[in-house]
């Protein structure tokens, strides 16, 4: 199984709890054998989207901007089968090492328009079937914050064409181990490699 996993986390030690889940996240995917593309996004340097749409009118498929490190991260979601976010719940939504990277993987849709659910959307330049698994972690629980992270990833899901998509949040003092059982659990990740 090939993954990209998107680590949205602060640097370690800015946030325990997400360190601990991206840790979870790692051991998870190591025990099922998977074949992982793992991002530091806070080590990386990602500009932000100009929404220029040049990537769609002069050079499709590519970002105009070629001095960061967002072209590996193009090529690796185009060839995922499966796709993990992990990002600190920020207000409802995606940490900003999280949000940059995502604003700039437009060019993997095509300029043109398709319906999903009765909703105009655009096409995947590269269709594979793939599915997401959003993990938000949230200093205490927030109810609020988890409903709207949730609705945030299914709309994601939408605009990825209709993927499955599986959300996750972890709050307060969860443990290592309490994740890594929760994550082993999540059909997301199927049977372990033999």
């Amino acid at each position: 199984m090939k993954a990209v996993f998107f680590k949205g986390s602060p640097p370690a030690g800015r946030d325990p709890l997400s360190n601990r889940a991206a840790a979870a996240v790692s051991a998870v995917l190591k025990s099922r054998g998977w074949e992982t593309k793992a991002f530091p996004l806070a080590a990386m340097d990602i500009k932000a989207c100009r929404g220029c749409f040049t990537c769609w009118t002069r050079t499709p498929g590519h970002c105009v901007i070629r001095d960061d490190d967002q072209e590996s991260i193009l090529r690796a979601w185009a060839g995922a089968e499966r796709i993990i976010l992990l990002t600190p719940v920020t207000f409802g939504g995606y940490a900003p090492e999280l949000k940059k990277a995502l604003d700039r993987v437009l060019p993997i849709l095509l300029p043109f328009f398709i319906r999903i659910q009765g909703e105009t959307h655009h096409p995947q330049r590269y269709p594979l079937p793939r599915r997401l698994l959003a993990v938000g972690t949230l200093k205490q629980e927030d109810a609020e914050s988890e409903g709207a992270f949730r609705r945030l990833v299914g709309r994601n899901a939408l605009n990825m064409g209709d993927v499955e998509a599986t959300t996750l949040v972890f709050s307060g003092d969860a443990s290592l181990a309490e994740m890594e059982r929760r994550l082993g659990q999540e059909p997301f990740f199927g049977a372990e490699a033999s």
